[in-house]
């Protein structure tokens, strides 16, 4: 654990309730021209998100930093060739930088482990470079835990057809390898990760400040490295201990805020790898489980997700369409066909909500999106001579304002996109156009999908009778309403500085965000049901959300029924009953029960009464 610098859970404590919320940014030639001035201006870009990254008692270590580049394949042979590894053509191999323990037997355990799964899956390990780095810059927290950084280069196999189909190798090899170590007890004891492993991208990150990582990565002072994509981040950790590790970005995103529906995110997606399936991965799909890596941030959950949906098919917008959804459920306005593709893919993905802004790349194409509130700043420009840079903020490069041909920032549940391939700006419309169309999604929901509220009604026989009146119910007075009161769990307080300037005044009740109240389960008063529950999202960087005044992006909509294979794309997947709000009445509850009844003989449903029915012996079919 010290090589993490990360807590063991303790009392109260559990590091997985950890958040982070940073900066991020990244700078891209739309002609895909490759040069040494895009790194400089990354570089830049990043030490200017300086002030959104954290540093702790240790004022030289910082919560992290790194960049993200295409592979650059000049400086790579160059720099190989002065340790007898020969790099054959640019896509036929891959590259990646490595966190190894700093125990030799540890580490030499990892060597074997990396040599006998590469070797496993038919692609040649062409050598090993030890990355040149300088550690007397940066803290002793920072270099303390450091690890030892080592960067592989693996040749492509034969069998390989194309340079899709190599990724895909490589990520069943990284899977393997990791799944390994972590089976072994090595990291529950040492360190060890995998920054990335690709053919096409390149990251250089630690647990670094800002102003750090190009003196840290001497490689970056090199006039000789060159991409035409640089995606940088800088990040604070709000309220966790910083790691090399989590040091972004990953291996296709950067993130800045929070995923508050991570424990649901990460339970469902849990529960749906046994359904996995696809002729991409064939038989290889049981290896790179799971697919969510224990112990990770919100930020390297969300991007362990989406690369699996990448290599699986889908395109890049496609995926983070389905993750972070726009806000459609209330949205009038919005395209039928493309509110249709946001109902289908809601049958089976959640979406991973809350305030955030993420960048993502797969080393051609890059982009951003912002989440449906827009919680998160992310601003960019466009200069005349087709450079492009998105940031937090304005004012991350010195541009003169003469050649700027567009600026503006990002709105709330829209995609900002660059193909250096097709060499062009794809806007949102078009994205949002082309996602809707190429699947018949209205035609299959049409078809397949069930609305609760127009199921048949089933007669209430209990409406015809008289209310009993045994039970007697206050008609008013203060005596009655203090009964009241205290039966609900209301205080002097809360009428105070919480009832009272609603009622006076229209207002909203504000008060400290300190809160000294011990938890429910600890007081010795009663306790009202929902004091028992807390939320698990930081507080300090969450505004309030009003379901009421911002209808407009909040839903209660739910979909009951058979989970699907997640990765391929058939009406099957929104064979579902849809449901607007998470609670049921008895009636609602009837009206489900009675569904075959009710004309839709392709649905069956199943009483389950817990007191006289052993659920374990239920048929798999029920």
């Amino acid at each position: 654990m010290r090589y993490k610098c990360l807590p063991k859970k303790q009392g109260l404590y559990d590091p997985r309730f950890e958040h982070d919320s940073c900066g991020v940014g990244f700078v891209c030639d739309v002609k895909g021209k490759k040069s040494n001035e895009i790194i400089k201006q990354g570089i830049k870009i990043l030490n200017r998100l300086a002030h959104r990254g954290a540093v702790g008692a240790d004022p030289k270590t910082g919560d992290g930093a790194g960049i993200l580049i295409q592979i650059p394949h000049n400086f790579l042979r160059k720099e190989c060739s002065k340790v007898n590894i020969c790099l054959p053509e640019q896509g036929a191999y891959a590259t990646g930088m490595v966190f190894f323990p700093q125990d030799k037997k540890e580490r030499d355990f990892c060597l074997a482990v990396f040599d006998r799964i590469v070797k496993g899956e038919e692609q040649v390990i062409l050598g090993w470079r030890e990355v040149p780095l300088d550690d007397s810059i940066i803290g002793k927290t920072a270099r303390e835990t450091q690890p030892v950084i080592r960067q592989i280069f693996i040749r492509r196999g034969a069998g390989i057809g194309n340079q899709l189909q190599f990724e895909r190798r490589l990520y069943v090899i990284r899977k393997q390898i990791e799944n390994i170590i972590r089976s072994s007890g090595l990291e529950q004891k040492s360190f060890f990760y995998i920054t990335n492993l690709s053919s096409r991208t390149l990251s250089y990150k630690g647990l670094l400040m800002p102003h750090q990582l190009d003196s840290f990565f001497i490689d970056l002072k090199d006039e000789s490295i060159q991409s035409a994509i640089c995606l940088v981040h800088s990040r604070y950790s709000t309220n966790t201990f910083p790691t090399w590790d989590l040091a972004q970005p990953f291996r296709f995103l950067a993130h800045n805020g929070e995923i508050n529906t991570l424990r649901g995110n990460i339970n469902w997606m849990r529960a749906r790898e046994s359904l996995l399936e696809t002729a991409l991965f064939g038989k290889d799909i049981q290896k790179i489980k799971p697919i969510i890596v224990p112990g990770g941030s919100d930020s390297a959950t969300i991007d362990n997700v989406f690369e699996l949906l990448v290599l699986a098919g889908r395109s890049l917008p496609h995926t983070m369409m389905m993750l972070i959804p726009s806000a459609w459920e209330q949205d009038n306005l919005m395209a039928s066909r493309l509110r249709d593709f946001y109902r289908y893919h809601a049958c089976f993905m959640e979406p991973w909500d809350g305030p955030a802004a993420i960048a993502f790349t797969d080393g051609t194409r890059v982009g951003a999106v912002l989440d449906r509130n827009g919680l998160r700043p992310a601003r960019y420009l466009i200069t005349k001579s087709g450079l492009v840079v998105m940031a937090s903020e304005v004012g991350v490069l010195d541009i003169d304002p003469a050649d700027i041909a567009f600026s503006g920032r990002l709105e709330p549940g829209k995609i900002f996109f660059i193909d250096t391939e097709k060499k062009r700006i794809v806007n949102d419309d078009e994205i949002k156009h082309t996602m809707a169309t190429d699947r018949p999604y209205s035609a299959w929901l049409k078809e397949n999908m069930v609305d609760l509220d127009k199921l048949p009604e089933v007669p209430d026989p209990a409406a015809s009778q008289p209310r009993s009146d045994s039970i007697k119910y206050p008609s008013g007075g203060v005596e009655e309403n203090i009964i009241l009161q205290k039966a609900f769990g209301y205080t002097r307080e809360d009428l105070k500085f919480i009832i009272k300037p609603m009622v006076e005044n229209g207002g909203e009740p504000t008060g400290s965000m300190g809160n000294d109240t011990p938890h429910a389960v600890l007081s010795k008063k009663p306790q009202l049901l929902y004091n028992y529950f807390k939320q698990l999202f930081a507080q300090v960087t969450n505004p309030a959300i009003d379901s009421i005044r911002e209808g407009l992006v909040m839903s209660l909509e739910g979909f009951i029924g058979r989970e699907e294979n997640i990765l391929t794309e058939t009406a099957k997947c929104c064979h579902k009953l849809h449901v607007r709000e998470p609670i049921l009445t008895d009636q609602e509850l009837k009206k489900i029960g009675r569904i075959k009844e009710g004309g839709f003989r392709d649905r069956k449903s199943t009483r389950l009464n817990s007191s006289h029915t052993d659920i374990s012996r239920m048929p798999s079919s029920a």
